[in-house]
């Protein structure tokens, strides 16, 4: 007979593994301090699978509810109809859980996401006293994670906002159409209405906040999605307007993008015999980063004309080398938008060139030193008048010689919450 032990560590061993199919976990953006010395710092450093805005680790304690669901989404692997072995934790373990992890130093917060027992609000309720519990009863002041069940009374979504730093909607596939093939039981409205409340409801307490200091923090890492991709035919056009309109619309912290793995057969899914590769995936979070941080418009990247992105190089680059016209750039004259968009300069490095030329002109040194990658920015930019740019100014010319310096070098493994360029 299993002891209490060994049925939690193997609860822990179902639901931990169940959970590694959500990519949403980064932890950025949350300041959450512990003024009232309880347990835990949403800031605070570990050994992690997770990222701060600024760059720290932050270890997470990632795991399920429970892995039953009464929804049978053909890309998910516990869905009711997938024959694999089910597990559920109580509210008071994932409680103790979190909080014995924590003292033994494993773990800086929790991500939790469940299947659906049988509907919404009764899952959503459990999740949220989970969260409840952390704060008010044990004082734990890291950081926590909710995803939110589609379908969820705007009670119990208020109520998860007040506990937890960042709460996430997937919205699971790029189309609506998708959506209906391959998750019947599903639809937009019921993803897109939380969204919209959460979204309402972090810009009035933040508001409120700045009137009022002692109005309660509400969700300070905002929120998230994720979509699944490869499962479906969409190209990356379809996946990045998409992003873009969940952006613009839902005030998105991040969209997180989840390459589909395989999980077992279903004949709703003709065709999908290996996971699309990770590359791809790379490039549309590179994508994602030009978006939100170098002033890229997403019809600049993908569009009719190009629906999917480059395999070879990355979008920053790819755009450079159809818009060839707007090079060489002058860095000495060039405005800070332009630098931006100069394949081999960052936002750091950008920064850094504008401060720099205040003291005088930049030369090809200077600028190696500034730490801009010189391999990509000598086919794009001069110092002066009389520079003579890098060899043949071509598209083929220029894609061949950067890509001669050996592929691997760009297309190294990615952590998306981490710069790309």
């Amino acid at each position: 007979m299993k002891t209490s032990e060994s049925r939690i560590h193997e609860k822990l061993g179902i639901l931990a593994d169940a959970a590694k199919y959500d990519v949403s976990c980064a932890s950025s953006g949350s300041k959450r301090k512990n003024d009232n010395k309880g347990l835990g710092d949403s800031t605070g450093m570990g050994i992690c699978h997770s990222y701060t805005e600024d760059g720290r680790c932050v270890s997470l304690l990632k795991i399920l509810l429970t892995n039953y669901c009464i929804f049978d989404c053909a890309y998910c692997v516990s869905r009711k109809s997938n024959d694999i072995k089910r597990a559920a934790f109580t509210i008071e373990e994932v409680v103790e859980l979190t909080i014995n992890f924590y003292r033994r130093n494993y773990i800086e917060g929790l991500f939790l996401s469940s299947g659906i027992f049988k509907n919404a609000d009764f899952t959503m309720e459990r999740l949220v006293t989970i969260a409840r519990k952390l704060r008010t009863e044990h004082h734990f002041n890291g950081y926590i994670h909710l995803k939110t069940i589609p379908g969820a009374s705007e009670a119990l979504m208020k109520e998860a906002g007040l506990y937890a730093d960042r709460l996430s909607v997937n919205i699971e596939l790029p189309t609506e159409a998708s959506l209906k093939t391959l998750a019947p039981d599903k639809n937009y409205e019921e993803i897109f209405t939380p969204m919209s409340y959460l979204s309402e409801a972090i810009t009035e307490y933040k508001a409120e906040k700045a009137l009022i200091k002692s109005t309660p923090l509400f969700a300070p890492a905002g929120q998230s999605t994720q979509m699944v991709i490869g499962a479906t035919p969409e190209s990356d056009k379809d996946i990045m307007f998409q992003a873009n309109t969940l952006y613009q619309q839902f005030s998105m912290k991040r969209v997180y993008y989840s390459g589909y793995i395989p999980i077992g057969g279903d004949e709703r899914l003709p065709g999908i015999g290996t996971p699309p590769p990770l590359i791809r995936e790379h490039r549309l979070y590179q994508t994602d980063w030009l978006m939100r941080f170098y002033g890229f418009k997403v019809n600049e990247i993908v569009s009719d004309e190009h629906p999917n992105l480059d395999v070879d190089v990355d979008p920053k680059l790819s755009w450079a080398l159809r818009n060839l016209q707007e090079f060489p750039v002058d860095i000495n004259t060039a405005d800070y938008a332009m630098i931006l968009r100069v394949p081999g300069i960052g936002v750091g490095s950008a920064q850094k060139i504008i401060a720099a030329r205040k003291f005088g002109k930049l030369d090809w040194h200077q600028l190696k030193k500034i730490g801009v990658a010189m391999n990509r920015v000598k086919h794009f930019v001069v110092c002066s008048k009389q520079d003579v740019l890098f060899g043949d100014l071509t598209p083929g010319a220029i894609r061949h010689h950067i890509l001669s310096l050996g592929k691997s070098k760009y297309t190294a493994s990615y952590s998306p919450q981490l710069s790309l360029f």
